[in-house]
């Protein structure tokens, strides 16, 4: 069966950070936006308590997975360098973010 989407997507603005010690990039989902995700979608958390989702950010879309961060207190999405490339990203720079969990 092919992936589906299962909600309304989530939008927000955040910024691109860079992991410690490492070249992966990554953005924070709003507190309010990782509370409504949990609450909703926790139960079906994969490994690490991922979440399958489909991401777009300027013309770039892509599936990747969501992170519950501990020290963050939210989920991260993880940003890949061709996205960062083709939408002139690094770390620092804001990106407008469309988020939406997939089945």
């Amino acid at each position: 069966m092919d992936d589906v989407a299962t909600a309304d997507p989530f939008e927000f603005d955040a910024e691109v950070w860079l992991a410690d010690g490492g070249s992966w990039h990554f953005v924070s989902v709003p507190e309010d936006i990782a509370d409504d995700i949990e609450a909703l979608y926790g139960h079906r958390a994969a490994g690490f308590g991922s979440l399958r989702v489909d991401v777009t950010v300027g013309s770039s879309s892509w599936k990747t997975s969501v992170f519950p961060d501990s020290k963050r207190a939210t989920y991260v999405l993880p940003v890949k360098k061709a996205v960062r490339t083709a939408e002139r990203l690094d770390a620092g720079s804001r990106a407008r973010v469309r988020l939406t969990v997939i089945a």
